[in-house]
């Protein structure tokens, strides 16, 4: 593997470092700023609407100035709004702290590129094991965030305020590392040869799959994710323990990452994701098997190992479904699809865990999970149909 492989691994690390740290504390904060209870995840609904509004500015910035500025650019944003969340935080105002995490989207919807960037830095023959890798560097994420949380949330008189100040740090550190990483070239192109429109990439059975299932795994994953704070703090378990299932369930999320893209180029992107839905249902069976600390640690490690399995493989999926010169649209396309689903889970998981309980948010899940289980079985099915057609 490249230098500048493992350079956008320890950037999806610190990407997912902030990620882990707004998901550990804004829920928490906005609870305690928010005029109504319900709208405690409001500020982390912010963070993934901000990254669907962003989706498509995003793409043409990276048309235009390439990945290395694009990337810089939304580091930049990520730097400033975690300065507007901690001035949030000091000066308790809940609607600033909303905004500033809409802003943050911005940095969402650029880091999640990262991965679709990796592909390029090699051959295609290493394209699955690429993916993988720089997803596995989530794992800094999964073991700075939560203790970044924990470690600073008593910094300064103001709760979080100094979570949010090591943040704006870590993008910093993120800006000065993303400097020397070397992309290909950008090859600006117009005419026919940019390819086929979007809406006929967006009709192949493979993309249609490819995006659901990403969407939706990302979804169940947040939905319990973004209430798991609320529901153990519901359930009288400290601040510590909810550090402690957040960690090891992003590590769940991306320690698979070291074999998940071998898997593939093994068996296949189906037959993994296939594994990645009994993970989820096992993560729910776990979940509603009861409320104490060791129920959440499991069931959250099964959810973050099904979903990387599950995203991964979409995202390795969805790249047979578009050419080269396609490839800002289409994975624009898809990201507006992940941000749109986690919008909507995002809120729901305030809602639900602090008016319904964590029981019916955990019976809620089976739906999309069995919604992608249903798509993969669809597109195997129709992939053999294709396959006995053009055989002679």
């Amino acid at each position: 593997m490249n230098r500048n492989l493992w350079l956008l691994s320890i950037l999806q690390g610190l990407f997912l470092t902030n990620n882990v740290t707004f998901i550990a504390i804004n829920g928490l904060v906005g609870l305690a700023l928010a005029p109504m209870g319900w709208m405690a995840t409001l500020p982390v609904m912010g963070y993934v609407v901000g990254g669907a509004l962003s989706t498509a500015p995003v793409a043409r910035t990276q048309q235009r100035l390439g990945r290395q500025r694009s990337f810089q650019l939304g580091l930049a944003v990520g730097l400033v709004s975690a300065l507007l969340c901690g001035w949030a935080a000091v000066t308790s105002s809940f609607w600033l702290l909303c905004a500033a995490t809409v802003v943050a989207g911005y940095y969402n919807a650029n880091a999640n590129l990262y991965r679709f960037a990796a592909a390029e830095l090699t051959g295609p023959e290493m394209r699955e094991k690429a993916v993988s890798l720089v997803m596995a560097g989530g794992l800094i994420g999964a073991v700075v965030g939560p203790n970044l949380a924990a470690r600073t949330r008593d910094l300064f008189p103001v709760q979080f305020a100094g979570a949010y100040l090591a943040l704006a740090a870590v993008a910093l550190l993120g800006m000065v590392l993303m400097a020397f990483v070397r992309f290909p070239p950008v090859v600006v192109v117009r005419g026919p040869a940019r390819g086929r429109p979007l809406g006929q990439i967006m009709r192949q059975p493979v993309f249609v799959v490819a995006a659901a299932t990403g969407a939706l795994s990302y979804g169940v994953m947040n939905l319990l994710m973004a209430a798991t704070p609320l529901a153990m703090q519901t359930c009288g378990l400290p601040f510590s323990d909810a550090a402690l299932v957040l960690e090891w369930h992003v590590i769940g999320m991306f320690a698979p990452g070291f074999f998940t893209g071998h898997l593939i180029r093994r068996f296949g992107a189906l037959p993994v994701m296939g594994v990645g839905i009994a993970l989820l249902a096992g993560c729910i069976v776990v979940a509603l098997a009861g409320v104490e600390l060791h129920n959440f640690v499991v069931a959250l490690t099964l959810l973050g190992v099904g979903w990387n399995f599950l995203f991964t493989g979409s995202t390795t999926l969805s790249m047979t479904a578009y050419a080269p010169e396609e490839k800002d649209r289409a994975q624009g396309a898809l990201n507006f699809f992940v941000f749109a689903t986690l919008a909507v889970t995002s809120l729901a998981s305030g809602v639900l865990v602090t008016t319904q309980g964590w029981q019916l948010l955990n019976w809620g899940s089976i739906v999309p999970v069995a919604a992608c289980a249903v798509a993969m079985v669809w597109l195997a099915l129709a992939q053999r149909r294709s396959a006995v057609a053009a055989t002679p």
